[in-house]
């Protein structure tokens, strides 16, 4: 989680106008952004993935594939890099639509320098934060996931407040095997107390 947080911001300026471009290539280098630069939405698409915290700076109305279009592409592949839209005043409604499907916001043009570099920081921080909860929700599937078909079965039951003595007597099993298999689930699950195993356990029902 701290990588994430820590990792280069890149921001992927996708259009079709190259002094466009060229122009807010230059401002958000300035501002520390690492920035790539693409035609139009095929060159994005083709151009070698990148690591670490990202945003999409995406012309609504591009030749060939739009940048509707390609948000669509995205969204098939899975892929959720916050997508910000650059619009003209005709293409509103379009980039209305396109937040709708998950798009962070859109600006139209002209726009100045505060307003896209505090729109990016915004779309990068929510991503970041997206995307630590994504890890941690990964990492208790695969600790839940650790667990024996009796160790479920127990830690259902501590979950559901019953006392060692009942949890033997309902699985048919001694007080010195249920404490047994306790102590692997808190330690399978990473919880250093009851309370703590109840939290993590919550958002699987």
């Amino acid at each position: 989680m701290t990588e994430i947080a820590a990792s280069p911001i890149t921001v992927h300026v996708i259009d079709d106008d190259e002094a466009l471009r060229d122009s807010l290539s230059w401002l958000l280098e300035a501002h520390g952004f690492r920035v790539m630069v693409h035609a139009g939405a095929a060159d994005y698409l083709a151009a070698a993935g990148t690591t670490g915290s990202a945003c999409l700076l995406l012309d609504v109305r591009m030749p060939g594939m739009s940048g509707v279009q390609l948000q669509d592409a995205l969204l098939q592949r899975g892929d959720r890099t916050p997508i910000i839209f650059v619009t003209g005043h005709g293409d509103v409604p379009m980039a209305v639509e396109a937040v709708k499907k998950g798009a962070f916001d859109f600006i139209e043009k002209p726009f100045n320098e505060e307003q896209i570099v505090a729109l990016i920081r915004r779309a990068v921080a929510q991503d970041v934060e997206r995307r630590r909860h994504a890890e941690h929700d990964l990492e208790h599937r695969k600790h839940m996931a650790s667990l024996t078909a009796r160790e479920r079965e127990v830690l259902d039951l501590v979950v559901a407040g019953k006392l060692n003595k009942s949890i033997a007597d309902e699985l048919g099993i001694s007080i010195k095997t249920v404490e047994t298999h306790r102590a692997r689930v808190m330690e399978k699950m990473q919880a250093k107390s009851l309370a703590e195993l109840i939290q993590l356990t919550i958002g699987e029902r």
